[in-house]
């Protein structure tokens, strides 16, 4: 990283806050640091930092409703929101409003680094969303490849994908997620939409390559009886 990239970290507790700034300080990101949510919005707004990490449960402001300011102020901000174990329904909220990830607590140096890494990809991504959906014809399947963050404003990409890759006449249209593919609340709205409508026709549409936390939310939300799940192209493919 040449440019050293400003990370938020918004979290009332301050052990954790520590622990953040030590760690992404060795990942080599500029950091900023907030105990609650109504100060880390305000320096959101001072800083603009294109990623933001915060907790959910917090006194004066919490997570959620830090979530919702940010994204009012810049829709492209990366925002990772920190749940407790086990805790989906909050993923899921925060999910709908256009956060494009969560970790969960007790806090896993792998899932963080996964985490920071997805996001740095698709920082990187052009903010043009159509760039972010390819189809491309394959012997046995019509392959739509994502990346990048799968929300509304690239659902109707997403439908045009889905145009051209029941034109192939193909007998399967294999959906792979790219390693910093995500896709909130929005995202998974219209892609429950178009596979019901697949369905409804008798399309066989298989889904790839997702990170385990959305395949949980998948699961909770119904899509996975919509569409088969594999691990990877490969295997969706044999």
């Amino acid at each position: 990283m040449t440019d050293k990239e400003k990370v938020l970290v918004i979290d009332d507790e301050k052990p954790t806050l520590r622990m953040f700034s030590l760690l992404l300080s060795a990942y080599g990101y500029d950091i900023l640091t907030a105990e609650n949510g109504h100060e880390g919005v305000e320096l959101f707004k001072a800083e603009r930092p294109n990623l933001v990490l915060t907790d959910i449960k917090m006194p004066v402001m919490d997570g959620i409703e830090a979530l919702k300011e940010i994204k009012r102020i810049d829709p492209h901000a990366e925002v990772i929101v920190i749940t407790g174990h086990g805790d989906m329904d909050l993923a899921i909220q925060a999910l709908n409003l256009d956060a494009t990830d969560f970790i969960n607590k007790p806090l896993q140096r792998e899932a963080l680094e996964q985490a920071l890494n997805r996001a740095s990809e698709r920082l990187a991504i052009t903010r043009n969303e159509e760039g972010q959906i390819s189809v491309r014809e394959r012997p046995e399947a019509a392959v739509i490849a994502v990346r990048g963050n799968i929300s509304g404003h690239t659902v109707p990409h997403l439908d045009a994908a889905f145009r051209t890759a029941k034109g192939l006449g193909k007998g399967l249209i294999l959906i792979h997620f790219e390693d910093n593919a995500s896709i909130n609340g929005a995202g998974i709205t219209g892609l429950t939409r178009l596979l019901q409508t697949h369905r409804d026709e008798g399309i066989q549409v298989a889904l790839a390559g997702l990170s385990p936390n959305f395949k949980t939310v998948f699961d909770m939300v119904g899509i996975t009886k919509l569409a088969s799940m594999y691990e990877s192209a490969e295997e969706a493919l044999q």
